[in-house]
C-alpha cells in the first residue's frame, strides 16, 4: 500500500511568482524537486503557500473564499487563492496586513512583523479550508517561522494532531523584530523557552525553538552557527539543539542555468565544446567597452552590494592590483556606499573596471558565460548560489573558505579558495588563478571542466529533505 507525506511549504517569495533573492530560487525549485521524488510506494504531496504581495505575478487564480482569524476583540479577514505550478498546488494568502505593504520586504520592521505574523497564522488555518492535512510544516527564515511556534501552541491547547515542524535557516543574523505584542493580539501566548532572554519574542528564534528539525543551507554553515563567530548569540542554544540540526546544501535549477541552451548568452557550449566559450568572452568584452583580448583575465563580481558579501574586499583587491593586466565587471545593487565605491573604481580605472549597478539577470548570465573568474570574498555565506552557477558555465570561482562556499569549491580543482578576511588574501587567490590561466591552459581547462561536471541540481538535496521528513513522520 502506498504512503503519502503531505508537506506545507511556506516562504516569503518563490520564483516565478515573486523573487527578490536566493530564497526565491530555493522556494521555487525545492518543492517541485521534492514532488518529483514521488514513487508508486511513496507520494510526496508538497504544496507551496506564499503571501499575495501586490507585486506577485500569478495566473489562473481560483478563489478559495474568505475566512478569518481572531485578533484582539475582533477578527482579520483572510482571502485565499489557489493556482498551480507544474501540477503543484500553490496557495496565495491575502488580507489587510499584506495589502498595506507593497513590497515583499519593508524597510519598516514593524510593518513586516504584522504582515508575516498574519501570514504565518493564516497559513496554519488554510489546510482546514482545502480539506487537506499536512504531516510536515516547512518554514523558511524568520518571515514564516512564527507558523512553527503557532503550530506548537495550537497543539498544546487543542491536543491537535502532531504536525512535524522544519525550519530552513538561510541567514541566521536576520531574526525578525519583536513580535510579542502582535502574537498576543492574535491570541498566541509566549511560552517559557530556553532561548536567551533577548531572543524570546523574535520570530526566527521562536521558530527554531518550536521546530522538530533545523536545517542550515549547507553542512559548513550548520557547523558555523554553533560557534560564537557565526552563531549571532544563539550558538549556545543551537549547541543544545545540535541533535536536531543538520546541513543540506541548496541546489540550483540546472535546466535554467545551462550554457548548452541558455538563450541569454551569445554562443551556446557545453563541457565538450568549451572552446566556443571564448566567443562569449569576446562579446562580453565588446559589450562592456573593454579591449577585446582573450588572454587578459576578465574578473567578475555578481552580487548584492552588501558588506556580508565582502564586495568591499573585492574592490580593495582590484584597487591594489592596478598595475596588473586585468579587466573586471561589477554587477549588482544594494548599499548606496558600496555602489558609490564601485562607481569610484570605474572612474579611477575606466579601461579596466566597469560597474553595472542594477539587477540584470540576462547580463549576469552573460558574465557567467564570458568572465574567467567570479570573485566571492564573503564574510559569511550560508550557501551561495553564484559560485555553483559560475562553475556550471565554466567561470572559475575565487571564494573565501566559509559556509557553502567552502563546501562547494575545491581549491585548485574547481576554483581557488582563501582563508583570511583580508583583501590581500583575495589578491593572492586571484593571482594563483591568473598564473594557472596564463601558464597552464590545459590545467585551466581541466578546472573549468571539473566545475562544469559537478552536479548541483536539486535532486540530491531534495532526497536529503525527503529522508528528514521520513524520520520525522515516523
Amino acid at each position: 500500500m502506498s504512503k503519502t507525506i503531505n508537506v506545507l511549504f511556506l516562504a516569503a517569495e518563490a520564483d516565478p511568482f515573486v523573487k527578490v533573492g536566493g530564497l526565491g530560487d530555493v522556494a521555487g525549485s525545492l518543492p517541485r524537486a521534492l514532488r518529483a521524488l514521488s514513487t508508486d510506494d511513496l507520494k510526496l504531496d508538497v504544496r507551496l503557500v506564499l503571501p499575495y504581495h501586490p507585486v506577485v505575478k500569478a495566473e489562473n487564480l481560483k478563489s478559495l473564499g474568505i475566512f478569518s482569524i481572531p485578533r484582539g476583540d475582533s477578527e482579520v479577514e483572510v482571502e485565499a487563492f489557489e493556482t498551480t505550478l507544474d501540477g503543484m498546488p500553490v496557495y496565495l494568502i491575502n488580507g489587510d496586513p499584506i495589502r498595506a505593504n507593497g513590497s515583499v520586504y519593508s524597510a519598516d520592521a514593524s510593518r513586516d512583523a504584522e504582515k508575516y505574523t498574519f501570514f504565518s497564522l493564516a497559513a496554519l488555518e488554510l489546510p482546514n479550508r482545502v480539506n487537506w492535512t499536512p504531516d510536515v510544516l516547512h518554514a523558511n527564515d524568520w518571515h514564516t517561522a512564527v507558523s512553527l511556534y503557532g503550530n506548537l501552541t495550537k497543539r498544546w491547547e487543542a491536543v491537535a494532531r502532531h504536525v512535524a515542524g522544519v525550519v530552513t535557516l538561510h541567514n541566521l543574523p536576520y531574526m525578525g523584530p519583536d513580535v510579542s505584542g502582535i502574537l498576543e493580539s492574535y491570541g498566541v501566548k509566549l511560552a517559557q523557552t530556553d532561548l536567551p532572554e533577548w531572543a524570546r519574542s523574535m520570530p526566527l528564534p521562536l521558530g527554531l525553538w518550536a521546530s522538530d528539525a533545523i536545517v542550515a543551507v549547507s553542512p559548513g554553515y550548520a557547523n558555523e552557527v554553533l560557534t560564537p563567530e557565526f552563531g549571532c548569540g544563539l550558538n549556545d542554544f543551537l549547541q543544545i539543539r545540535k541533535e536536531t540540526l543538520s546541513g543540506i546544501l541548496n541546489g540550483i535549477d540546472t535546466d535554467s542555468f545551462n550554457p548548452a541552451d541558455d538563450k541569454a548568452i551569445a554562443v551556446n557550449y557545453d563541457v565538450n565544446s568549451l572552446q566556443r566559450r571564448a566567443e562569449n568572452k569576446e562579446m562580453l568584452q565588446n559589450k562592456l567597452g573593454f579591449v577585446s583580448n582573450p588572454s587578459v583575465p576578465l574578473l567578475a563580481v555578481v552580487s548584492r552590494m552588501d558588506v556580508q558579501k565582502g564586495v568591499d574586499l573585492a574592490f580593495a583587491a582590484l584597487k591594489s592590483m592596478k598595475k596588473a593586466d586585468f579587466q573586471a565587471v561589477i554587477l549588482g545593487t544594494g548599499d548606496p556606499k558600496l555602489e558609490e565605491a564601485a562607481r569610484a573604481l570605474q572612474t579611477a580605472f575606466p579601461e579596466k573596471i566597469k560597474a553595472e549597478l542594477r539587477f540584470d539577470s540576462g547580463l549576469a548570465r552573460q558574465i557567467y558565460a564570458g568572465a574567467d573568474m567570479l570573485l566571492m570574498p564573503s564574510r559569511y555565506e550560508p550557501c551561495g548560489l553564484s559560485q555553483m552557477i559560475a562553475m556550471r558555465y565554466g567561470c572559475v570561482p575565487v571564494v573565501r573558505a566559509v559556509g557553502g562556499l567552502d563546501d562547494t569549491v575545491a581549491h585548485g580543482e574547481t576554483g581557488f579558495v582563501f582563508e583570511k578576511e583580508h583583501h590581500m588574501s583575495l589578491v593572492s587567490a586571484i593571482k594563483a588563478g591568473v598564473k594557472v590561466m596564463s601558464d597552464d591552459k590545459e590545467q585551466w581547462q581541466k578546472i573549468q571542466r571539473t566545475g562544469m561536471s559537478r552536479d548541483f541540481s536539486w535532486k540530491n538535496s531534495a532526497q536529503e529533505y525527503l529522508d528528514l521528513y521520513l524520520s520525522l513522520v515516523k
